[in-house]
């Protein structure tokens, strides 16, 4: 336990907060303080062919020690956390044999963690918990799921009476703002299905995720002196907010669940003359998706005709739902429930109301499952982790390697 909690640590305390606004790979310099320790990591511990490109994507192998044919399996996790809540100087609690009370992460700040809001935490009594000091993130999403591949593969490595086929692994960057796959080389990690550790909860098993895109809208006013503004002032600031009027007001990330799907305005910057807005599009069903991004198309058209063409948008798709490409090899979702299974695990088989590398690598030829990480509350100082959910995927990792072989032995 205690190596997992140490490895834990030493990944979140470094900085790998990535950045939208960023044209470059990684978008922020410091994931790259993360991923070399990573690549030097993956070396002394014992894994082959690990390398680093020039965008920060990491790979190495384990190689195969069985005498027949296995398919070549993967494990991906992504190291940069959310850029939408601070990720420097995290300073990590452990709350040791959770009593199902109230967690005071920041006394001068009154930051509690409680179960009568996060009810969660009561599935964690008596057990290890890792949580923020209310300040910063915690960034278990994602760097427990990098936790668990390590762990496991030194794991495999210290047990060879484990049977297991070729394993890859892969680490990358800006997941979190939709990039983490655009630069990956499926050709080059050579695997023939992979899984992506980066649920939350322990048992969650995935193969659906959102169709989504990202949408900026821009808005362009006309500023007169407020005393001698009638008939002739453009307040671009009113006009987003009629745009934001004229969506569905119920279709939100807070009042949506399940296979719901909602528009999330999450950054607003303006004043009189130009005014921006920055949201995302979020739909399981392909068809209502592509019907949500044709309602922006309409109310913008609709503004335009009222206002003298003063709104300019832009959308672009950032994945699609992975379901379409995991059903037909849906053998591949069949061992890791297996696998959970045989330790002991619920699996709890539910869509993504997120999305994950594992999405868009799928449309590029590689099949990927998603795997619980353990983490709750992402992207934000309610973040916490159980130590026993790390240790329970790590397990995940090893029967998963253990069972695929078993499964092609002649």
């Amino acid at each position: 336990m205690q190596n997992i909690v140490s490895r834990f640590i030493s990944y979140i305390t470094v900085d790998t907060q990535s950045d939208p606004n960023s044209e470059t790979t990684p978008s922020t310099k410091k994931q790259w303080d993360l991923a070399n320790k990573l690549a030097n990591e993956l070396k002394t511990i014992g894994l082959s062919d690990v390398t680093i490109d020039e965008n920060a994507y990491i790979m190495a192998t384990l190689p195969s020690n069985v005498d027949f044919d296995v398919p070549t399996i993967g494990f991906v996790s992504h190291f940069d956390t959310s850029p939408d809540f601070s990720g420097k100087g995290v300073n990590p609690k452990i709350v040791e044999n959770y009593d199902g009370k109230d967690i005071v992460l920041n006394e001068e700040q009154n930051i509690i963690l409680s179960p009568d809001y996060f009810d969660d935490l009561l599935q964690y009594k008596g057990q290890t918990l890792i949580t923020t000091d209310g300040t910063t993130l915690l960034g278990a999403d994602d760097k427990a799921g990098i936790t668990e591949i390590v762990s496991a593969m030194e794991y495999l490595i210290q047990h060879p009476e484990i049977k297991h086929g070729t394993i890859r692994i892969g680490f990358t960057p800006d997941e979190e703002i939709g990039r983490g796959a655009h630069k990956f080389d499926v050709k080059k990690f050579d695997a023939d299905w992979a899984y992506t550790m980066d649920g939350s909860q322990i048992g969650e098993l995935e193969y659906e995720n959102f169709n989504a895109a990202g949408v900026t809208i821009q808005f362009k006013g006309k500023s007169v002196h407020p005393g001698y503004a009638k008939n002739k002032m453009v307040n671009s600031i009113l006009l987003a907010n009629e745009f934001l009027s004229l969506l569905p007001p119920h279709e939100v990330p807070e009042r949506t669940t399940g296979r719901e799907g909602f528009f999330h305005f999450y950054h607003f910057n303006g004043g009189i003359e130009n005014t921006t807005i920055q949201g995302i599009i979020r739909d399981h069903d392909r068809e209502k998706f592509e019907a949500r991004k044709e309602l922006i198309e309409e109310i913008v058209e609709s503004l335009n005709n009222k206002h003298n063409n003063a709104v300019t948008f832009e959308i672009k798709d950032q994945y699609y739902n992975m379901k379409e490409k995991v059903e037909p090899v849906f053998h591949i979702v069949e061992i890791a429930e297996k696998a959970m299974k045989s330790l002991d695990i619920t699996p709890i088989i539910k869509p993504i109301r997120g999305g994950t590398d594992g999405s868009q690598l799928s449309y590029m030829g590689l099949p990927c499952p998603n795997i619980f990480a353990g983490g709750h509350n992402f992207h934000g100082k309610y973040e916490y982790v159980p130590v026993e959910s790390m240790i329970k995927a790590t397990e995940v990792i090893v029967k998963i390697a253990e069972l695929t072989a078993q499964k092609y032995k002649i």
